[in-house]
């Protein structure tokens, strides 16, 4: 190891961030062995009228929601689910999600969280790789279901409806019906197929006689679908635990009983069911529920309940920053946000911050560790464009990608962490878990650097990483500077092939609304901020970007149109 590497293992073991934690935050906290379950019942115990979930205009209380966890975990056990077992649910945000999610875990099952837009053939392969044998849809989805049940394995399937938990008057016009090739279809209850209402009514909300432990896997949270073969993190109870006490001690003056959260990020995405579910569970907090992302209807819902956290997406800033009636809400409510799933542009985060009031921090995370790992302050030294600093009990250093070997400050390779939050590994991948977790130090895959007050900064994914003419380009140092352009809305850079360079750069724009630009413009631009080998020397303008449910732009999807030709 030269003298360089050493100083750069002697810095990362001294822990530089620590300094600029709060004064509030703690640099190492207790965990209490319990299972993540224990979150709901102190909520309902300490605050059993307090509201817990709002949806529509209707309200559950906490005392309501562990009650209905409880029966439906006796009704999983009536349909033999035991300790154990996976039970999928694919399900937007609404209470039932919260209840089966919390109904499943008190009986001891793994939770196997299933995107809702997932097609026949994603789905065929999660619910066959995890071995669920019950599944909880909701009744739009539930073709799909049935077309791939019977090669999968699927024993039950419990179907529910989103006007369930709506007020009286909504649920009036939502029959159990759904549309599905054009035909209106009845789902009527037969073998293996059940109504979520009708469980819960039938069973009896005691708890179950089974003990969880901390150490019992919780969850199935399946990653890296967009990028290769899906693969299940095995998350503990206590790696979901931990994560909510890091999380909640970054957050500051939190009133247990007394906040607001806006749940628009999907539940069934680790960070929203994180920092949005659990972390809401956990502090007795109204959750404000959306069963998806509209911007109009985000920002009523702010006007009108006043949330005072909202854990979000860049992508949701950006469509609210830009939204042409934004002046008509009052978003002064909005206190802390914390923004994952994907690099937050500084741009992004000053336009959010100055039409609220409020803070917006970028965090960072990933699916294998609970998922969060960093974050900047929301008071003290906070440095835009970086992803903060660890959180408590979280080790991280930087490494040489070629050879593992630790690098000196400031230089640029492999980020891996260490802490109470990282998994067990991947569910029926031992080869795969063994790459990727060595000596307890997860192997992240993203290029970073750690500066002299221990703030890491993101460069890049590493398989996203450009090497045009030798020279390796990190795309998100583009695109931090094409957001400070007044007309840019979203921005997208990949690497394209180029039979002289090797690789070429390409930036995808989306204009705000009403804006006119060309791409001679844009190169100008850039070229007046960024060294000439990292200049887009191509520009492709868009309607829109393709993106995941939860936000995150797919620039995997925009090279394959390329090499397509399909732009």
């Amino acid at each position: 190891m030269t003298n360089g590497q050493s100083a750069g293992g002697a810095t990362y073991a001294g822990k530089p961030w620590l300094k600029h934690y709060p004064p509030q935050v703690s640099c190492n906290l207790e965990y209490p062995h319990v299972p993540v379950t224990r979150f709901l019942e102190k909520a309902a115990r300490e605050f059993p009228d307090s509201p817990g979930t709002e949806f529509f205009g209707a309200r559950l209380t906490y005392l309501d929601l562990l009650t209905k966890a409880r029966k439906f975990a006796r009704a999983l056990a009536g349909l033999g689910v035991e300790k154990g077992d996976r039970v999928a649910l694919m399900l937007p945000n609404c209470p039932q999600a919260v209840i089966s999610y919390y109904g499943a875990l008190l009986l001891g099952a793994v939770v196997v969280q299933v995107n809702p837009l997932y097609v026949e053939r994603e789905l065929e392969f999660q619910l066959r790789d995890s071995g669920a044998r019950t599944l909880v849809v909701l009744d739009l989805l539930y073709p799909r279901v049935e077309a791939v049940g019977g090669r999968t394995g699927l024993k039950d399937v419990i179907v529910t409806c989103l006007h369930d938990y709506m007020p009286l008057p909504l649920r009036l016009l939502f029959p159990l019906k759904l549309r599905w090739d054009k035909k209106t279809v009845a789902i009527r209850p037969k073998a293996g197929v059940y109504f979520f209402q009708a469980l819960l009514r039938e069973a009896e909300p005691l708890p179950p006689q089974v003990e969880v432990k901390a150490t019992d896997l919780a969850l199935l949270q399946y990653t890296g679908g967009t990028t290769g073969v899906a693969k299940g993190a095995m998350l503990t109870h206590r790696n979901l635990v931990a994560n909510v006490y890091q999380i909640r001690d970054w957050m500051l003056d939190v009133r247990a009983g007394g906040e607001k959260m806006l749940c628009a990020i999907p539940f069934f995405h680790v960070y929203g069911m994180t920092v949005g579910m659990n972390l809401a569970v956990s502090i007795a907090a109204e959750m404000i529920i959306l069963p998806k992302f509209e911007v109009e209807r985000v920002l009523k819902a702010i006007n009108k309940h006043k949330p005072t956290f909202f854990p979000g997406a860049p992508t949701m800033y950006v469509a609210l920053n830009t939204f042409p009636g934004l002046g008509k809400y009052d978003l002064s409510s909005i206190r802390s946000c914390i923004s994952g799933s994907a690099p937050l542009p500084v741009e992004v985060q000053e336009t959010f911050e100055r039409i609220t009031g409020g803070k917006l921090v970028e965090g960072y995370g990933l699916t294998e560790a609970s998922p969060v790992t960093h974050c900047n302050p929301l008071t003290g030294l906070r440095k835009n464009g970086s992803i903060g600093v660890p959180l408590a009990d979280t080790e991280c250093k930087i490494l040489d990608p070629a050879s593992g070997e630790e690098l000196p400050l400031g230089e640029a390779g492999e980020l891996v962490v260490k802490g109470p939050q990282v998994m067990l590994g991947y569910w029926g991948r031992p080869g795969e878990s063994s790459a990727c977790l060595r000596d307890g130090w997860l192997f992240t895959g993203d290029i970073a650097r750690m500066d002299e007050d221990g703030y890491f900064q993101i460069v890049d994914r590493k398989k996203d990483v450009i090497i045009a003419g030798g020279f390796n380009i990190y795309p998100r140092e583009i695109e931090e500077v094409l957001y400070q352009h007044p007309k840019i809305k979203e921005a997208a850079v990949i690497g394209v092939p180029d039979p002289y360079r090797g690789e070429t750069v390409k930036a995808f724009l989306v204009l705000k609304p009403d804006e006119q630009c060309g791409a001679e413009e844009i190169i100008r631009f850039c070229r007046a901020r960024l060294a000439t080998f990292k200049v887009p020397r191509l520009v492709e303008f868009r309607q829109e970007l393709p993106k995941s449910i939860i936000g995150k732009v797919l620039k995997r999807q925009l090279l394959e149109l390329e090499q397509s030709g399909k732009n």
